[in-house]
């Protein structure tokens, strides 16, 4: 429709005419974005312009649309709020998809806009198209593609409650570029959102909570394992208070770590394939199991034959009545919010002045001692001349522990030994890719939170084969000032690729060493940061504490590690969670 008067002319209603890229700002604006991450092409030129006239919201350019949406998950994953990408059509949307099925699934909720060609194109293989519903339709929890300007207030309004509400998850928002040109009428962003097929339940059923309560009261070997449906639903404080009140042990999963503290006691350590011997024998041999935000997923349970041939009782509580009975079939389910849930559970703990058995709790405690006494942790750290890899990672953990410090992670050895000896005392802490398991993760994690938290320490604890695959970011964090500490265990090997090979294919290595590493030192000062080589022991301590000091410098610590060095334990594919490789001795 044509106005005479200026675009910002007032209508009788007091609507004003803008185009749908003003509108889509707008709507950032009023979900209170901060920050977005993003790479410019020609569908979204509209809305670049709109972000061109606008100061509120800061846009990161990021080398490569993965990262961008990485590092939108990253400052998620640490502050709890949806995190926003934006990309172009074709290769910028299909170069996003990594990102996507990341967040997607691990939960975290993201608002992805994504440009399209003009409407009248869609489907004649224009330049730069592709079908964006169609090919993130399986890895989001919902997408949507904007008809007309009008509609955009009300889609983003729905993109940012789908996002964060329910068990979160990414959206992906697509704007055809005459979407994004074309004006309507833009009233204000709406208040409330209304839609009849989506209405997530936060309470649980008051019945199945008192069941459960039945069962752990009753319990002999009682266990609490959780997830990050912890983290997500900011639940910490109530499974601390829950375990404080029953002074049962608790695992977390890889996912849930810090929501309890790992320097207490109750805490068996991390369960799983590269768990603890104590965490995986406790979660086979308890006889009622609490889970809580968790999804028994492969990697935590291994085989689900074996994990069901003991009988014990299980109650699960999560948000997505599909998670649950999925892989594992349980005896109470209860849909609802964990923070809710625990907080009606316990309530109704303290009512029926019930207590655990203290006698049979006694001698579960003994049980669970006598295998935290084997100390599956240990490692051999005799040699004096090679650097391992776990004493990185806990010199890391001496120096940071009483500090502001988060710990983002890629993908392999180096992200399970920084999983298994970083002590996560506190929640949002552990930023890493756990269902995905995507390496390239860690330098856009840690950018997008340095960004989110400018006074905090943060570290990207990496490997020389996950690094290299969104390196380019460092010329990102130079642009944006978001001095990060690259912590680089480099072994010369795909090393989680090389231990199974070792284990499982009699040391055939089938191209899982590196032969032509580049120099991470000059690589980084290339980029403008700070490179650091450490190949001595004594020299860890020494690089760790001057990486620390340069507070405003990117520093790259390129540290030569144990290239032999394995992940124990190890429950290997395939195999029952207590039938556990415990070191070199079992192999």
């Amino acid at each position: 429709m044509e106005m005479n008067k200026a675009d910002t002319a007032k209508t009788s209603a007091g609507a004003q005419e803008l185009r749908g890229a003003e509108i889509l700002v707008k709507a950032l604006q009023a979900e209170n974005v901060q920050y977005i991450w993003g790479y410019p092409g020609g569908a979204v030129l509209h809305i670049y312009d709109a972000f061109y006239k606008q100061d509120t919201i800061q846009h990161v350019l990021v080398r490569h649309e993965q990262a961008a949406v990485h590092a939108a998950d990253g400052f998620a994953r640490a502050t709890g709020e949806v995190g926003v990408a934006l990309v172009t059509s074709g290769p910028g949307l299909t170069n996003a998809v990594t990102g996507i099925a990341t967040a997607y699934m691990d939960s975290i909720p993201m608002v992805i806009i994504s440009g399209q060609v003009p409407t009248a194109a869609i489907g004649l293989d224009a330049f730069q198209e592709c079908d964006t519903v169609g090919i993130t339709r399986p890895i989001v929890k919902h997408n949507f593609l904007v008809k007309d300007a009008k509609d955009m207030a009300e889609v983003m309004k729905k993109a940012f409650h789908i996002a964060r509400s329910g068990r979160p998850g990414p959206v992906v928002v697509d704007v055809p570029k005459d979407v994004s040109f074309n004006k309507a009428l833009y009233s204000g962003y709406p208040e409330s959102v209304e839609m009849r097929s989506y209405n997530p339940v936060r309470k649980g059923h008051g019945g199945q909570i008192r069941k459960a309560l039945q069962l752990l009261m009753a319990a002999k070997r009682p266990y609490i394992y959780t997830g990050g449906g912890v983290l997500l639903s900011n639940a910490s404080a109530e499974l601390r208070a829950l375990v404080d009140m029953l002074n049962v042990p608790v695992t977390n999963t890889l996912m849930g770590l810090g929501a309890f503290p790992a320097t207490d006691r109750r805490f068996l350590g991390m369960l799983g394939m590269h768990g603890t011997l104590e965490a995986n024998n406790a979660m086979q041999n308890c006889d009622v199991l609490l889970a809580v935000g968790a999804r028994f997923d492969d990697r935590v349970i291994g085989n689900p034959k074996h994990f069901a041939s003991v009988d014990r009782k299980i109650i699960h509580i999560d948000i997505d009545p599909s998670s649950i009975s999925k892989r594992v079939k349980v005896d109470v389910p209860i849909v609802g919010d964990v923070k809710d849930v625990l907080t009606e559970l316990m309530g109704m703990i303290r009512d029926s002045g019930l207590k655990p058995d203290q006698q049979a709790l006694a001698q579960w405690w003994e049980t669970v001692e006598g295998w935290r006494s084997r100390d599956c942790m240990k490692y051999d750290n005799s040699n004096s001349l090679v650097i391992k890899p776990q004493k990185v990672i806990e010199t890391l953990w001496e120096m940071t522990k009483d500090a502001d410090a988060y710990i983002t992670s890629d993908v392999g050895q180096h992200q399970m030994w920084a999983a298994q000896y970083y002590k996560f005392n506190e929640p949002r802490r552990w930023i890493n890719s756990g269902g995905l398991g995507t390496m390239g993760v860690g330098i856009p994690y840690a950018m997008g939170i340095k960004l989110a938290k400018p006074d905090s320490e943060v570290f990207c604890v990496t490997g020389e084969g996950s690094v290299q695959m969104c390196i380019q970011e460092l010329s990102t964090c130079l642009q944006y000032n978001t001095p990060i500490k690259v912590v680089a265990l480099n072994n010369g090997y795909l090393g989680m690729v090389r231990q199974w090979q070792e284990i499982d294919y009699s040391g055939r290595y089938s191209h899982s060493y590196m032969d032509a590493l580049p120099n991470f030192v000059k690589l980084a000062e290339a980029y403008g940061h700070v490179g650091i080589l450490v190949e001595k022991p004594e020299d860890v301590e020494p690089a760790l504490r001057e990486a620390r000091r340069l507070k405003d410098r990117t520093v790259f610590l390129d540290i030569r590690t144990d290239p032999t060095e394995n992940v124990f334990p190890m429950v290997q594919a395939g195999k029952g969670i207590t039938e556990m490789l415990l070191g070199v001795e079992d192999l």
